[in-house]
């Protein structure tokens, strides 16, 4: 057992217990939903700044109007008004 890939070894397990395999493919959804909540996060947050030399300040580009929040439960962004000045 001690030449025998990772892939070789989890394959076994599955055989002989296949309970496993509703374990395995939630486990595996759960981390595929992490990475793609936390790739996101860092394209489409207001707080992330990858190009500091032409938008140093990314926060300030919003509009009232933008929706950055992943769920917004009772705001309708269409109808803010503007409530701060241009920097």
């Amino acid at each position: 057992m001690a030449g025998t890939s990772l892939g070789a070894r989890l394959y076994r397990q599955i055989k002989r217990h296949p309970g496993l395999i509703p374990m395995i493919g939630f486990i595996g959804l759960g981390m595929g939903s992490a990475a793609l909540y936390l790739l996101r996060l860092a394209l489409r947050s207001p707080d992330v700044c990858w190009d500091r030399k032409n938008n140093p300040e990314p926060w300030n580009r919003l509009s009232p109007n933008d929706q950055y929040k992943f769920l917004a439960v009772s705001t309708d962004y269409k109808k803010l008004k503007k409530d701060r000045p241009d920097f």
